[in-house]
């Protein structure tokens, strides 16, 4: 069975800069997807205390080998926030890396046969503890690292039902056809990573609230935040990027050909 997309959900994408596949993945897929990304968070802990700790905007940070750890502001500087690359801790996310439901719509957004893996990361938002995100756009974190940041499209699997009450992922609209906009610029560390909100209307703004299972593929020029989790419900991610196969990773360097 082949998952590409339809002329009609290609024609979205491109319009928009992201597409929603609703419920992808089954009740016992997910919760077999939940005990891995769980997995993969106790590892994490388990090795944070042989990486280099750092501080950036007050957020903690840790650095083992070519793993991030990104942990949540204070007062909560206890829980994970983000973990890239995640496969690096749990060999059990390659199978869900090269999943067809994942590759097949980005070989058509991308035209291409064979794909190869940019990065992978984990995100959590714990009950009444996980902290929102500003908007911003993918491609100037990588800008520096690849040549070719058009063709880093991303899958952005839902393994829990999200809404504004749980922080949903949120999107500008056609956002991305600007390309890689500025930051914004005042006296914090990341600011420059924040998309300057004179360059999008926020009246495009949409919030993908979805289920279980849902996936957004969407563009890494895309506008992009979420709010705080101020709920009683987990709000935890998996975002995926590829590229065009025999291209390094962002972390590694190495090649991992899906």
């Amino acid at each position: 069975m082949s998952f590409f997309l339809t002329d009609k959900e290609h024609s979205r994408y491109l319009e928009d800069g992201f597409l929603v596949r609703p419920n992808q993945f089954v009740s016992e897929e997910l919760e077999n997807l939940r005990d891995i990304f769980e997995a993969t968070v106790l590892k994490a802990h388990s090795v944070s205390d042989s990486g280099k700790e750092y501080f950036l905007d007050k957020k903690k940070f840790v650095d083992i080998d070519y793993l991030t750890l990104q942990y949540e502001p204070d007062p909560y500087s206890q829980y994970l926030k983000v973990i890239e690359p995640a496969h690096f801790l749990n060999n059990e996310l390659d199978k869900v890396i090269a999943d067809k439901r994942l590759t097949d719509p980005i070989k058509s957004i991308l035209s291409v046969d064979n794909l190869s893996l940019w990065t992978d990361k984990l995100n959590l938002k714990r009950p009444k503890v996980g902290s929102g995100f500003g908007w911003h756009q993918d491609s100037p974190y990588w800008i520096h690292d690849s040549k070719d940041v058009d063709s880093l499209p991303n899958v952005y699997l839902c393994l829990d039902s999200s809404d504004k009450n749980n922080g949903c992922f949120s999107v500008i609209r056609g956002s991305h056809k600007k390309g890689c906009l500025p930051g914004t610029f005042d006296d914090s560390q990341l600011g420059g990573f924040y998309t300057d909100k004179e360059c999008f209307n926020i009246k495009h703004s949409v919030d993908l609230e979805a289920e279980a299972g849902s996936l957004i593929f969407f563009n890494p020029h895309l506008v992009h935040g979420s709010s705080a989790n101020r709920s009683d419900q987990e709000r935890r991610a998996y975002i995926i990027t590829y590229q065009p196969t025999e291209r390094a990773a962002l972390k590694s360097g190495e090649i991992q050909n899906i």
